[in-house]
Order: structure tokens, then sequence, then C-alpha cells
């Protein structure tokens, strides 16, 4: 699934190529793909004739500003997107021949087109209307914690969302009223650079411990857009191109070849159904680069 920095990879690629282009149509070839509204139809009469002015990330959520040239009173409304599992946004010539996991298609001027192509079917595609609040429509937004991009993203706010949680860190840190946008991927990898083994109970966690944690996250999140994000399985960014953090991981992905720190053999266990990889002698000591 992506994560934050394969949607910010995405975002970004997306306000480089979209911006100021207008809606002139679409195509909706699965109906579930579209969340809001319920019509078809209305979906794309909805969305025609605006122009996309900003592209936003909340957690793992892409939202563009939509607004109509000239301006209305009240004109702006929003294009809401979740990858889900497999979901890819693709800049295409209409041209270009379709995919066979195209979803939705969304027109614009010069023969572009924006397509959302999603081999698993979870992803989802939301139209709010001028004038209706996006977390009325988009609930999911309402539940998440902040980014962790965020100046409100301190040691402190990590320590409150933390304590009294009998549960192991690393499932905490899926929780996306924990912290917004991280997922399985840099869980374990913030997990190595704070030496914190998954397994440890939120409860038992140090301040010193938490602080190191809340730097890596920042840490590891950063280098992973940098690089374009991680493809393991089907991420592309807005041009069709793989993400590259895989190739320098610390742990994830990577269990029974030597840590890139210790040269210990990485090891991957489950926790609430999800693997999980780590270092067992650096996960034990303290920090990467502490």
């Amino acid at each position: 699934m992506p994560e934050l920095p394969e949607v910010e990879t995405v975002r970004r690629g997306l306000s480089q190529l979209t911006l100021n282009h207008e809606i002139t149509g679409g195509d909706v070839l699965l109906e579930r793909t579209i969340a809001y509204p319920f019509s078809v139809g209305d979906f794309i009469d909805g969305i025609k004739g605006y122009a996309i002015a900003t592209w936003h990330r909340r957690g793992k959520y892409l939202l563009a500003e939509l607004s109509q040239s000239p301006p209305a009173s009240s004109s702006t409304s929003w294009l809401g997107v979740h990858l889900r599992m497999t979901g890819q946004l693709l800049w295409l010539h209409r041209d270009e021949p379709l995919h066979k996991h195209t979803r939705v298609r969304l027109f614009f001027g010069d023969r572009q087109e924006l397509r959302f192509v999603d081999q698993r079917t979870f992803g989802q595609i939301w139209w709010v209307p001028p004038s209706v609040a996006v977390e009325s429509i988009i609930t999911g937004l309402a539940k998440l914690a902040v980014d962790p991009f965020s100046p409100e993203f301190t040691v402190e706010y990590l320590a409150i969302k933390l304590q009294n949680r009998r549960r192991p860190i690393k499932t905490a840190l899926l929780d996306q009223s924990v912290v917004a946008g991280l997922g399985n991927i840099y869980a374990d990898e913030a997990l190595f650079k704070s030496g914190i083994l998954p397994e440890t109970l939120c409860t038992d966690l140090q301040l010193k411990q938490i602080e190191r944690l809340r730097t890596a996250i920042i840490q590891v999140l950063q280098a992973s857009i940098e690089a374009g994000g991680t493809t393991f399985s089907n991420f592309l960014n807005v041009q069709g191109v793989n993400g590259n953090y895989g190739g320098v991981a610390w742990v994830y992905n990577r269990a029974g070849e030597p840590c890139r720190v210790c040269s210990t053999l990485i090891q991957r266990t489950r926790l609430a159904g999800r693997s999980s990889h780590f270092c067992p002698q650096c996960q034990t000591l303290r920090g990467v680069g502490s």
C-alpha cells in the first residue's frame, strides 16, 4: 500500500503537471471507485469546468482544490483520492492505450488525461461540492492524527498518543489516529533507526526512546521522499516511474540479509497479521546514528 512518501511523491508530480488545466469531462469504468457523489453522472457533471488550483496531502489522502475561471461565489470544490493498496494516478496523453485496470479517466485540454489505475479496486475518489465541508464527505480525514512534518508532531504529542497503550509499538504506529501516513514499511524503518524492537509495548517506552522515534520517523520519510518512494510491488509516480527507496531500506523486506550496520541477519516476525522486519542486535542497543 502506498504510504506517506509515495503519496507525497504523487502529489509533487501532480503539482508539476496538472495545475490550471480545465477538466473537460471524464469516464468512469468502475462505478464503485467513485465514493461520492453516488451517481457517476453527478460526479462527471460536478467536476466539469473546474481546474486544479492546488494539490494537498493529508496522511495518505490526496486532495485537489478545484476552482472555476472566472471564480464564482463559493465556487471552490474538492477532488479527493485515496490510492489504498494498488491505486495509481498517471498523467497521460489520451491516445495512450488503456491499461486493463483503468478505473477512472479525467479529461483535460490538449488531449491530456489523468487516469486512475487500480488492480485491487480498493481505491476511492470523491468530489466534494462547493460550500460543503470536506470532512463531512471524506469522513476518514476527521480521524487522522497530525502529519509527521507538521510542527505539532512533537515529542510531547507522540508521548501522549502512546501513553497507556498496552500494545506493541509497531502496531500503534500503523494506527492513523496516532501518526498520519505511516504504514508497514516506514514503521519498520523508523523502529530500526530508533533502536526499538517492534514488540516493545508502548507503556514500556522511555521518553528518550520516544524522542529518538520521532526523529527517526521524520528522517526515514524524508529519505524516501527524496528517493521517489518505494516500489516493492506496483507503485509508480504520475509519469510511470518506480520509486528507489527499496534499494537502500535498512530492514524492510530484507529478512535473512545482513544488517547494513552490524551484519547481523535481519529477522522477520508477524504482529497483528503484518510482517515486521528488525535487527536483533541494533534494536536491543540504541538508535542507529544516535
